[in-house]
């Protein structure tokens, strides 16, 4: 098979013939379509992610849509010729999905839905995974609850709008004013938070009263706000990016809870993946449903291009999630 391999930080992919892996016990062979870039990529091939546990030469690529080739042992639920999609490697020694084979934990799989391509469904699982832990593991987001975005327009942001709009909750997301359009497009009420300081959109939105749950997808200063923004006793934060240095007064004395979310830690640790496949089954559901729609760069980059893909990204030129092409 091809393979991207990334044998030194800082420098470039190289493509190159490796053997195609066999699926062990509880694997299968799923022929990789298309990957999603994630900003997390960006930092592992910098040498700047050292949580992520990689060791080079290494073959990156969290997310994939692909379709089942071959079967491991004791695998049941699946069968040659399905398309799947998932969350399945690229970090802690797991062969991720920069290659036209990859031999996956079939827990971390769901079936594709059948209203998007394969671009389409490549761009969602670490961005749908790191929403649903946070907005209904952590917070049991639903009807009644106000939910403000911090970031709502970003990869995990526009998701994690839709899923609360989803369960019935009411949600504003903060963002740039040109990002107006598209939260409203959501169901989103938006807040430009250049114009409008955290007092002034808490007393606009909730007269003064805080909001339910506050998901922040941006950390550093932006997660200090947000527990300002939350409502006294019942409010929870949940970020994706608590890491740093916070004081935790303004939670206190709110009486209010906060939550942290590290979705790389099924694929490190080896526990806790067959919940990962279970929120893709969620994540099928709604959007098959009609619920939830990715947004996707309409730029179309291969294993070829895949220096201006990660361009894309670091120079802030791409318009939604970059997806490099595998398979045709």
């Amino acid at each position: 098979m091809k393979a991207l391999i990334l044998e030194n930080y800082n420098t470039p992919f190289m493509l190159k013939e490796k053997a195609t892996p066999v699926p062990g016990k509880g694997e299968v062979l799923v022929r990789i379509m298309a990957s999603a870039v994630n900003p997390l990529d960006l930092k592992i091939k910098a040498g700047q992610a050292a949580h992520a546990k990689v060791s080079l030469p290494a073959i990156l690529g969290i997310d994939m849509a692909g379709v089942v080739e071959k079967l491991g042992e004791g695998v049941s639920g699946f069968s040659p010729g399905d398309e799947v999609y998932g969350m399945t490697g690229g970090v802690g020694g797991v062969q991720g999905s920069l290659a036209e084979f990859a031999a996956v934990d079939s827990r971390l799989l769901a079936y594709k839905p059948s209203n998007l391509s394969m671009r389409e469904a490549a761009a969602l699982p670490l961005s749908f995974i790191t929403a649903w832990e946070g907005l209904v593991d952590r917070a049991n987001v639903g009807a009644g609850k106000t939910v403000l975005v911090q970031g709502g327009s970003g990869g995990v942001g526009h998701i994690a709008v839709q899923i609360a709009i989803a369960r019935g909750a009411k949600v504003f997301a903060t963002d740039r004013a040109g990002k107006k359009t598209l939260l409203e497009s959501y169901g989103a009420t938006a807040i430009d938070f250049t114009s409008s300081t955290v007092e002034q959109y808490v007393q606009e939105h909730t007269k003064g009263e805080g909001f339910d749950i506050v998901f922040d997808t941006v950390g550093g200063t932006t997660l200090d706000t947000s527990f300002k923004a939350l409502k006294n006793y019942q409010g929870h934060v949940i970020s994706i990016l608590g890491w740093g240095t916070h004081s935790l007064a303004p939670l206190s004395f709110k009486g209010a809870t906060y939550s942290g979310v590290f979705t790389l830690l099924p694929l490190l640790s080896g526990k806790g993946r067959a919940h990962h496949g279970a929120i893709m089954k969620e994540a099928t559901a709604l959007i098959e449903g009609g619920k939830l729609t990715p947004l996707v760069d309409p730029t179309h980059y291969t294993m070829e291009t895949i220096s201006q893909a990660y361009a894309a990204i670091e120079d802030r030129k791409a318009n939604g999630k970059v997806v490099i092409e595998i398979g045709q």
